[in-house]
């Protein structure tokens, strides 16, 4: 299959596929979560709990399903976890009570497990080789939006017809859209790798060989930090600007700004990395999430500053979300790529898993500055952890597939 439609019949499907399911299965939560807290009357720490709970779950599972796209069963995995997460988007809108909200969330986990960026993203390395990271860099341009999606739908479907109908149309989306794209790019997808795959290792224990080198930890440790730090901010995006002093309307327009500042980092990355090395385009991306954080903590005084932290935040988040898969298969070769992201995933996913619950809970004891101050520091442990990965792998390590 010539690259036109690769892209064609690949990266474009699963670009849209990625944009809905990100939508909404990941940022319907932040959207919807002040209508949540209004209408059940739990507590922030009490929702933040269940997105929390779903991101564990996904972070478990996520090797499970790095091996599955690594013997050529990503299509099945990525289908029936967009089908699982639709149906439990729909099951939503029934709940009534804490332990059903719970085991909701606990359902979309194990989809998103198979669904969001490290699935897609493994797949993308196991079908396309070398050549995935140009797609790679297309599905996050288009997914990139999915919070400007997610947002004011969410705002504006809460409106007409409540949260529990803005829940049952995002399932409607998934099924509708997504189920179908994936399906098809998956099928071609698995044509490519017939002819692009290296073949995974036979046993589990080689695959896991990996956990021998100090790079993996290192890129564990980088990669979780980054990502308890941007979901600390996003999680909690609104109260966090409320507290800021933002007026309800403009803070969600703030919130939904960040999916292009996304979309605007790729951009720039793009035009700047045939004369930037990768090494110090990774380690931007995890500084500029830093400045983000000391702009949100100024603009109590200068609010002008929130648009400071909407374009770092989001040109940070867009450019390490590319970064991610490319330095991994840079750091650690491109055999038995599924697993070896899964297992990245856990400490990624992992760190998205706490953060709702850490902003929760850092906020209960000194306030949104105190949560502003911890995802701060998170950024410069990701920073540190990251620069010596560089400095630790193998000169060999990219090319080392065997």
């Amino acid at each position: 299959m010539t690259q036109p439609h690769q892209f064609r019949r690949i990266v474009w499907p699963l670009a849209v596929a990625e944009t809905v399911v990100w939508a909404a299965m990941f940022y319907s939560f932040p959207a919807l979560l002040p209508a949540w807290e209004a209408d059940l009357g739990w507590s922030k720490t009490e929702l933040s709990g269940a997105l929390t709970s779903a991101l564990v779950i996904s972070a478990l599972l996520a090797p499970i399903n790095g091996r599955l796209i690594d013997h050529g069963y990503g299509r099945h995995a990525f289908v029936g976890g967009a089908v699982l997460g639709a149906t439990m988007l729909a099951l939503l809108s029934q709940v009534t009570e804490p332990w059903q909200f719970y085991c909701v969330w606990i359902g979309i986990g194990i989809a998103m497990s198979s669904t969001l960026y490290e699935a897609c993203f493994a797949m993308l390395t196991h079908s396309m080789g070398p050549g995935a990271r140009r797609a790679i860099t297309l599905v996050t341009l288009v997914a990139g939006f999915a919070g400007t999606v997610s947002f004011p739908s969410a705002h504006m479907l809460t409106e007409m017809i409540g949260w529990r109908g803005t829940v049952m149309v995002f399932a409607g989306a998934i099924m509708v859209i997504a189920v179908p794209l994936i399906w098809s790019a998956c099928r071609f997808a698995e044509e490519q790798a017939e002819t692009h795959a290296l073949a995974a290792s036979p046993s589990a224990r080689q695959a896991l060989s990996v956990f021998r080198s100090p790079a993996f930890w290192l890129l564990a440790i980088a990669f979780a930090a980054f990502s308890l730090d941007h979901v600390m901010m996003i999680s909690h995006i609104l109260p966090i600007l409320a507290d800021r002093g933002l007026h309800s309307e403009t803070a969600v327009l703030a919130a939904s700004m960040i999916g292009p500042m996304q979309v605007a980092g790729r951009l720039a990355m793009m035009a700047a990395e045939r004369h930037v090395s990768m090494r110090l385009i990774s380690i931007g991306s995890f500084v500029a999430i830093g400045l983000s954080a000391i702009a949100l903590l100024g603009a109590s005084a200068v609010p002008g500053l929130i648009i400071a932290f909407v374009i770092f935040q989001g040109a940070g988040a867009g450019v390490e979300s590319i970064i991610k898969p490319v330095v991994t298969a840079e750091l650690l070769g491109r055999r038995n790529f599924g697993v070896v992201s899964g297992m990245l995933a856990v400490a990624v996913v992992g760190g998205t898993a706490v953060a709702p619950t850490v902003s929760a809970l850092v906020w209960e004891a000194g306030g949104y500055n105190l949560v502003i101050m911890t995802a701060l520091t998170a950024a410069g442990v990701g920073v540190l952890a990251l620069a010596a990965a560089w400095r630790t792998a193998s000169p060999a390590a990219p090319n080392t597939d065997g």
